[in-house]
């Protein structure tokens, strides 16, 4: 702070050396002025600013040097009270920016909140008629007809149920439930659901489930492994997806891995990033890039570490490695 004081008051430093040389040059000048005199008052002037300028920049800084330490928020109560009209001048212009800053982002939050609930309020309307669809699907006789209808219906449910969980994300630590779950059950749960489509592509499962209970929520669980398993199931055909768990030094690791098309090795480090959807499949319309990037977030906040191997054309393994019981509740607090 030193430095910019000084840098701040250089034109007045400036000017008081400056009226010291002319007294200088005025003493030289004239014969009759004695110059030990006014070397000495030059001397007393040079010593009187000096300790001005430390006086006041004590006095000066005060203010800024609070303004540079508080926080980047918007609390008000850690500006220094302004001393001088220029300070008090610098204090109203920001509490007024952040008195305007604090209303727009409440009106903001409230608007954004309020599109949360309309969207949530959709979905669920749209559940309704999407059920008696599926049940007016199971109806029709004509098999080629059905499968078609039933794959388009899957799709928008797959959807509709990616975007609810979307709109919860940024409220799950309100909504976890952590539990013994029973993974077993929720992968048959999942791949009922997704029956006509792996019907469809020719698609079974080999399951070697050496353990099937973890401890995590089962809702937010099973969105996980309705994404990691349609991921398979997208990139797929003709060929059985495997789904493995065993234990490794206390923790209970679960893969699931498919042997389709694969993932370029230079898209695997941005699988998981929101609206990245492939660089092979770049005009892939259907590809929202959001399923594994709204897992990833889920994983994070279940204490779940993700990983991901592939070999292009040659299948895709993702890995989920469930935290330890005493270090799930060590970093929760339960």
């Amino acid at each position: 702070m030193i430095k910019q004081y000084l840098m701040e008051r250089l034109s007045w430093i400036i000017l008081f050396l400056s009226l010291q040389l002319l007294l200088c040059f005025v003493a030289y000048l004239d014969p009759t002025i004695p110059v030990a005199s006014i070397l000495y008052i030059i001397f007393l002037s040079l010593l009187i600013f000096s300790i001005f300028l430390v006086i006041r920049y004590h006095r000066e800084t005060t203010f800024y040097t609070r303004l540079l330490d508080q926080d980047n928020d918007l609390d008000l109560t850690q500006i220094a009270d302004p001393r001088t009209p220029f300070e008090q001048i610098v204090s109203d212009s920001i509490i007024g920016q952040t008195e305007q800053l604090k209303q727009l982002s409440s009106h903001n939050l409230l608007t954004l909140e309020q599109e949360r609930d309309d969207m949530l309020a959709w979905i669920h309307e749209v559940k309704t008629p999407l059920t008696t669809m599926h049940l007016m699907i199971d109806r029709i006789e004509d098999k080629t007809i059905k499968r078609h209808l039933s794959f388009e219906w899957l799709r928008i449910h797959l959807l509709l149920d990616q975007q609810l969980h979307q709109k919860r994300i940024p409220f799950i630590e309100n909504d976890l439930y952590m539990e013994v779950t029973n993974i077993e059950s929720l992968f048959y749960a999942e791949i009922k659901t997704l029956q006509s489509w792996c019907i469809q592509k020719g698609i079974g499962f080999d399951f070697q489930l050496e353990k099937t209970k973890v401890l995590s929520d089962g809702k937010w669980l099973a969105f996980i492994l309705r994404q990691l398993l349609t991921n398979s199931i997208k990139y797929s055909n003709g060929s059985d997806i495997l789904v493995k768990s065993f234990q490794q030094e206390d923790h209970i690791i679960l893969e699931v891995k498919d042997f389709g098309r694969g993932i370029a090795q230079k898209d695997i480090p941005r699988i998981f990033d929101k609206g990245f959807t492939s660089t092979v499949d770049h005009y892939d319309n259907a590809a929202s890039g959001m399923g594994l990037y709204l897992t990833k977030k889920i994983a994070q906040s279940l204490l779940i570490k993700i990983e991901v191997y592939s070999e292009f054309e040659r299948g895709t393994t993702f890995t989920l490695t469930f935290p330890k019981i005493n270090e799930f509740l060590d970093t929760t607090g339960m």
